[in-house]
Protein backbone atom coordinates (compact mmCIF):
# COMPACT_ATOMS: atom_id res chain seq x y z
CA UNK A 1 0.00 0.00 0.00
CA UNK A 2 2.54 2.25 0.82
CA UNK A 3 4.07 1.80 -3.09
CA UNK A 4 0.88 3.37 -4.15
CA UNK A 5 1.49 6.48 -2.14
CA UNK A 6 2.86 9.45 -4.12
CA UNK A 7 4.05 12.57 -2.40
CA UNK A 8 2.97 16.13 -4.13
CA UNK A 9 6.19 16.30 -6.23
CA UNK A 10 6.04 12.53 -7.38
CA UNK A 11 2.69 12.95 -9.35
CA UNK A 12 3.43 16.38 -10.50
CA UNK A 13 6.43 14.38 -12.43
CA UNK A 14 4.30 11.58 -13.26
CA UNK A 15 2.14 14.31 -15.04
CA UNK A 16 2.12 15.09 -18.79
CA UNK A 17 4.24 18.14 -19.12
CA UNK A 18 0.74 19.46 -20.97
CA UNK A 19 -1.78 18.63 -18.08
CA UNK A 20 0.66 20.76 -15.77
CA UNK A 21 0.49 23.57 -18.43
CA UNK A 22 -3.35 23.37 -18.51
CA UNK A 23 -3.90 23.50 -14.35
CA UNK A 24 -1.80 26.43 -14.07
CA UNK A 25 -3.42 28.16 -16.91
CA UNK A 26 -6.71 26.85 -15.36
CA UNK A 27 -5.49 28.72 -11.77
CA UNK A 28 -4.57 31.78 -13.36
CA UNK A 29 -8.26 32.32 -15.42
CA UNK A 30 -9.90 31.62 -11.98
CA UNK A 31 -7.51 34.21 -10.04
CA UNK A 32 -8.30 36.74 -12.66
CA UNK A 33 -11.95 35.57 -12.87
CA UNK A 34 -11.88 36.08 -8.73
CA UNK A 35 -10.71 39.39 -8.94
CA UNK A 36 -12.31 41.00 -11.51
CA UNK A 37 -16.13 39.72 -9.57
CA UNK A 38 -14.01 40.74 -6.41
CA UNK A 39 -13.59 44.28 -8.27
CA UNK A 40 -16.91 45.28 -9.38
CA UNK A 41 -18.64 44.16 -6.22
CA UNK A 42 -20.01 41.16 -7.79
CA UNK A 43 -21.33 39.59 -4.21
CA UNK A 44 -23.72 42.21 -3.97
CA UNK A 45 -25.90 41.14 -6.75
CA UNK A 46 -26.90 38.39 -3.57
CA UNK A 47 -27.23 41.21 -0.91
CA UNK A 48 -31.25 41.56 0.03
CA UNK A 49 -30.06 45.01 0.89
CA UNK A 50 -28.80 46.34 -2.13
CA UNK A 51 -32.06 44.88 -4.08
CA UNK A 52 -34.18 46.76 -1.60
CA UNK A 53 -31.90 49.90 -2.22
CA UNK A 54 -32.36 49.09 -5.72
CA UNK A 55 -36.52 48.59 -5.64
CA UNK A 56 -36.02 52.08 -3.76
CA UNK A 57 -34.21 53.57 -6.23
CA UNK A 58 -36.87 52.43 -9.24
CA UNK A 59 -40.04 53.74 -6.96
CA UNK A 60 -38.51 57.19 -6.37
CA UNK A 61 -37.29 57.36 -10.13
CA UNK A 62 -40.74 56.81 -11.00
CA UNK A 63 -42.39 59.55 -8.39
CA UNK A 64 -39.63 62.38 -8.87
CA UNK A 65 -39.97 61.87 -12.69
CA UNK A 66 -43.91 62.13 -12.76
CA UNK A 67 -43.89 64.41 -10.18
CA UNK A 68 -41.16 66.66 -11.96
CA UNK A 69 -42.69 66.19 -15.33
CA UNK A 70 -46.16 67.12 -14.55
CA UNK A 71 -45.14 70.24 -12.42
CA UNK A 72 -43.15 71.49 -15.24
CA UNK A 73 -45.80 71.54 -17.82
CA UNK A 74 -47.97 72.83 -15.29
CA UNK A 75 -45.29 75.72 -14.92
CA UNK A 76 -45.10 76.10 -18.62
CA UNK A 77 -49.08 76.32 -19.06
CA UNK A 78 -49.59 78.59 -16.05
CA UNK A 79 -49.96 81.86 -18.64
CA UNK A 80 -47.04 83.62 -17.02
CA UNK A 81 -45.49 86.11 -19.29
CA UNK A 82 -42.37 84.21 -18.44
CA UNK A 83 -43.73 80.47 -17.46
CA UNK A 84 -39.78 79.45 -17.92
CA UNK A 85 -38.51 81.26 -14.84
CA UNK A 86 -41.20 79.08 -12.76
CA UNK A 87 -39.40 75.72 -13.89
CA UNK A 88 -36.19 75.81 -11.96
CA UNK A 89 -37.88 76.68 -9.02
CA UNK A 90 -39.97 73.62 -9.33
CA UNK A 91 -36.85 71.86 -10.36
CA UNK A 92 -35.08 72.84 -6.62
CA UNK A 93 -38.38 71.82 -4.14
CA UNK A 94 -39.44 68.89 -5.99
CA UNK A 95 -35.60 67.37 -6.03
CA UNK A 96 -34.84 68.86 -3.09
CA UNK A 97 -37.75 66.76 -1.28
CA UNK A 98 -36.58 63.63 -2.94
CA UNK A 99 -33.57 63.99 -2.10
CA UNK A 100 -34.32 64.35 1.25
CA UNK A 101 -35.97 61.50 1.39
CA UNK A 102 -34.06 59.17 -0.40
CA UNK A 103 -30.32 60.31 0.14
CA UNK A 104 -30.17 57.75 3.67
CA UNK A 105 -32.46 55.40 1.88
CA UNK A 106 -30.24 54.52 -0.96
CA UNK A 107 -27.83 57.54 -1.84
CA UNK A 108 -30.47 59.47 -3.51
CA UNK A 109 -29.21 59.06 -6.92
CA UNK A 110 -32.47 58.11 -9.61
CA UNK A 111 -30.15 59.41 -12.32
CA UNK A 112 -27.66 57.66 -14.14
CA UNK A 113 -25.10 60.18 -13.89
CA UNK A 114 -25.00 60.27 -9.97
CA UNK A 115 -24.81 56.44 -10.18
CA UNK A 116 -22.08 56.72 -12.93
CA UNK A 117 -19.54 59.01 -10.65
CA UNK A 118 -20.27 57.62 -7.46
CA UNK A 119 -18.64 54.19 -9.02
CA UNK A 120 -16.01 56.17 -10.50
CA UNK A 121 -15.22 57.57 -7.11
CA UNK A 122 -15.66 54.24 -5.47
CA UNK A 123 -18.70 55.38 -3.44
CA UNK A 124 -19.96 52.01 -4.66
CA UNK A 125 -19.20 49.24 -6.59
CA UNK A 126 -19.92 48.73 -9.98
CA UNK A 127 -22.15 45.80 -9.44
CA UNK A 128 -24.65 47.90 -7.36
CA UNK A 129 -24.48 50.68 -9.85
CA UNK A 130 -25.39 48.15 -12.98
CA UNK A 131 -28.82 47.63 -11.16
CA UNK A 132 -29.20 50.97 -9.63
CA UNK A 133 -28.73 52.39 -13.56
CA UNK A 134 -31.58 49.32 -14.35
CA UNK A 135 -34.57 50.46 -11.91
CA UNK A 136 -33.64 54.09 -12.80
CA UNK A 137 -34.63 53.27 -16.22
CA UNK A 138 -37.67 51.04 -15.27
CA UNK A 139 -38.57 53.83 -13.14
CA UNK A 140 -38.55 56.23 -15.92
CA UNK A 141 -40.57 53.84 -18.42
CA UNK A 142 -43.47 53.49 -15.38
CA UNK A 143 -43.72 57.11 -14.54
CA UNK A 144 -43.76 58.50 -17.77
CA UNK A 145 -46.39 55.59 -18.36
CA UNK A 146 -48.34 57.22 -15.89
CA UNK A 147 -48.44 60.43 -17.49
CA UNK A 148 -48.83 59.21 -20.78
CA UNK A 149 -52.02 57.86 -19.35
CA UNK A 150 -53.83 60.70 -17.12
CA UNK A 151 -52.34 63.38 -19.82
CA UNK A 152 -54.01 65.13 -22.04
CA UNK A 153 -53.28 63.90 -25.55
CA UNK A 154 -53.14 67.68 -27.13
CA UNK A 155 -50.61 68.48 -24.46
CA UNK A 156 -48.73 65.21 -24.65
CA UNK A 157 -48.06 65.75 -28.20
CA UNK A 158 -47.56 69.68 -27.64
CA UNK A 159 -44.93 68.62 -25.31
CA UNK A 160 -43.77 65.65 -26.23
CA UNK A 161 -45.07 63.90 -23.00
CA UNK A 162 -42.40 65.90 -20.88
CA UNK A 163 -39.70 64.36 -22.83
CA UNK A 164 -36.12 65.71 -23.63
CA UNK A 165 -36.02 66.87 -27.26
CA UNK A 166 -33.12 69.07 -29.49
CA UNK A 167 -35.23 69.79 -32.76
CA UNK A 168 -38.57 71.24 -33.07
CA UNK A 169 -41.00 70.71 -35.81
CA UNK A 170 -42.78 72.92 -38.27
CA UNK A 171 -42.13 76.21 -37.35
CA UNK A 172 -40.00 75.22 -34.48
CA UNK A 173 -35.78 75.24 -35.11
CA UNK A 174 -34.61 73.47 -31.87
CA UNK A 175 -31.03 73.42 -31.61
CA UNK A 176 -28.11 70.91 -33.56
CA UNK A 177 -26.48 68.27 -31.94
CA UNK A 178 -23.35 70.02 -31.77
CA UNK A 179 -24.94 72.76 -29.18
CA UNK A 180 -27.32 70.25 -27.75
CA UNK A 181 -24.35 68.38 -26.90
CA UNK A 182 -22.00 70.77 -25.29
CA UNK A 183 -24.67 72.62 -23.38
CA UNK A 184 -25.20 68.80 -22.00
CA UNK A 185 -21.77 68.32 -20.83
CA UNK A 186 -21.04 71.58 -19.38
CA UNK A 187 -24.89 71.44 -17.29
CA UNK A 188 -24.20 68.19 -16.10
CA UNK A 189 -20.04 69.06 -15.25
CA UNK A 190 -21.67 72.35 -13.03
CA UNK A 191 -24.18 69.66 -11.31
CA UNK A 192 -21.29 67.68 -10.80
CA UNK A 193 -18.80 69.94 -9.75
CA UNK A 194 -21.23 71.89 -7.39
CA UNK A 195 -23.32 69.34 -6.26
CA UNK A 196 -21.50 66.55 -6.24
CA UNK A 197 -18.04 68.00 -4.41
CA UNK A 198 -19.94 68.68 -1.40
CA UNK A 199 -21.84 65.71 -1.50
CA UNK A 200 -19.26 62.95 -1.54
CA UNK A 201 -17.14 65.22 1.23
CA UNK A 202 -17.33 63.29 4.12
CA UNK A 203 -16.15 65.87 6.21
CA UNK A 204 -18.35 68.94 4.90
CA UNK A 205 -21.52 66.91 5.08
CA UNK A 206 -21.23 66.09 8.75
CA UNK A 207 -20.69 70.68 8.66
CA UNK A 208 -23.39 70.97 6.38
CA UNK A 209 -25.96 68.50 7.47
CA UNK A 210 -27.92 66.34 5.20
CA UNK A 211 -30.75 68.83 4.63
CA UNK A 212 -27.90 71.68 3.43
CA UNK A 213 -26.39 69.24 1.55
CA UNK A 214 -29.74 68.02 -0.36
CA UNK A 215 -30.18 72.13 -1.03
CA UNK A 216 -26.88 72.33 -2.58
CA UNK A 217 -27.48 69.58 -4.97
CA UNK A 218 -31.15 70.84 -6.00
CA UNK A 219 -29.65 74.22 -5.97
CA UNK A 220 -26.91 73.17 -8.30
CA UNK A 221 -29.61 70.97 -10.95
CA UNK A 222 -32.29 73.94 -10.69
CA UNK A 223 -29.16 76.17 -12.42
CA UNK A 224 -28.32 73.97 -14.55
CA UNK A 225 -32.31 73.56 -15.64
CA UNK A 226 -32.28 77.70 -16.10
CA UNK A 227 -28.77 77.70 -17.56
CA UNK A 228 -30.05 75.23 -20.61
CA UNK A 229 -33.42 77.15 -21.13
CA UNK A 230 -32.52 80.41 -21.35
CA UNK A 231 -29.17 80.31 -23.02
CA UNK A 232 -30.07 78.79 -26.22
CA UNK A 233 -33.65 81.09 -26.44
CA UNK A 234 -34.47 78.02 -29.18
CA UNK A 235 -38.15 76.74 -28.98
CA UNK A 236 -38.38 73.16 -29.45
CA UNK A 237 -35.37 72.42 -27.09
CA UNK A 238 -36.44 71.09 -23.92
CA UNK A 239 -33.31 72.02 -22.28
CA UNK A 240 -30.68 70.22 -20.20
CA UNK A 241 -31.56 66.11 -19.21
CA UNK A 242 -29.29 65.75 -16.68
CA UNK A 243 -30.50 61.85 -16.50
CA UNK A 244 -30.29 59.43 -19.65
CA UNK A 245 -32.87 57.59 -17.52
CA UNK A 246 -35.29 60.71 -17.67
CA UNK A 247 -35.03 61.17 -21.35
CA UNK A 248 -35.27 57.01 -22.34
CA UNK A 249 -39.09 56.74 -20.73
CA UNK A 250 -40.74 59.06 -22.88
CA UNK A 251 -38.68 58.10 -26.14
CA UNK A 252 -39.88 54.80 -25.91
CA UNK A 253 -43.61 55.75 -25.06
CA UNK A 254 -43.85 58.47 -27.53
CA UNK A 255 -41.33 57.74 -30.14
CA UNK A 256 -40.98 60.34 -32.79
CA UNK A 257 -38.53 62.95 -33.01
CA UNK A 258 -37.38 62.04 -29.08
CA UNK A 259 -35.19 59.82 -30.43
CA UNK A 260 -33.40 63.03 -32.92
CA UNK A 261 -30.50 63.29 -31.23
CA UNK A 262 -31.14 60.78 -28.62
CA UNK A 263 -27.49 59.43 -28.12
CA UNK A 264 -26.55 63.42 -27.18
CA UNK A 265 -28.34 62.46 -23.20
CA UNK A 266 -26.05 59.77 -22.98
CA UNK A 267 -23.12 61.15 -24.24
CA UNK A 268 -23.28 64.30 -22.72
CA UNK A 269 -23.07 62.96 -19.28
CA UNK A 270 -20.80 60.04 -19.78
CA UNK A 271 -18.33 62.56 -21.31
CA UNK A 272 -18.81 64.70 -18.20
CA UNK A 273 -19.15 62.05 -15.24
CA UNK A 274 -15.53 60.87 -16.95
CA UNK A 275 -13.82 64.76 -17.19
CA UNK A 276 -15.19 65.48 -13.78
CA UNK A 277 -13.57 62.51 -12.66
CA UNK A 278 -10.11 63.12 -13.78
CA UNK A 279 -10.46 66.69 -12.12
CA UNK A 280 -11.80 65.65 -8.92
CA UNK A 281 -8.23 63.20 -8.74
CA UNK A 282 -6.58 67.09 -8.53
CA UNK A 283 -8.91 68.89 -6.12
CA UNK A 284 -6.93 69.39 -3.15
CA UNK A 285 -7.76 67.46 -0.02
CA UNK A 286 -7.59 69.92 2.62
CA UNK A 287 -8.57 73.65 2.28
CA UNK A 288 -6.90 76.24 1.58
CA UNK A 289 -4.48 77.07 4.26
CA UNK A 290 -4.58 80.66 5.59
CA UNK A 291 -1.36 82.99 4.57
CA UNK A 292 0.20 82.50 8.67
CA UNK A 293 -0.53 79.05 8.45
CA UNK A 294 1.72 78.39 4.95
CA UNK A 295 4.07 81.09 6.44
CA UNK A 296 4.80 78.42 9.96
CA UNK A 297 4.72 75.35 7.46
CA UNK A 298 7.94 76.99 5.39
CA UNK A 299 9.98 78.10 8.69
CA UNK A 300 9.21 74.35 10.17
CA UNK A 301 6.46 75.69 12.84
CA UNK A 302 3.70 73.45 11.85
CA UNK A 303 4.51 70.69 13.98
CA UNK A 304 5.27 73.05 17.37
Amino acid sequence: MEGLVMTPNEADEKLPKSAGRSCGAIGVENSLRLKFLAAIGAHEYFSPEMWRAAFTELVATASLLFTLTSSIISCLESGEVDPKLLVPIAVFIIAFLFLLVTVPLSGGHMSPVFTFIAALKGVITFARASIYILAQCIGSILGFLIIKTVMDQNAAQKYSLGGCTIKGSGSTSGVGTQTALMVEFACTFVVLFVGVTVAFDKRRCKELSLAMVCAVVAGAMALAVFVSITVTGRVGYAGVGLSPARCLGPALLQGGRLWDGHWVFWVGPILACSVYYCVSLNLPNEGLKSVEEECDILKGEGNV
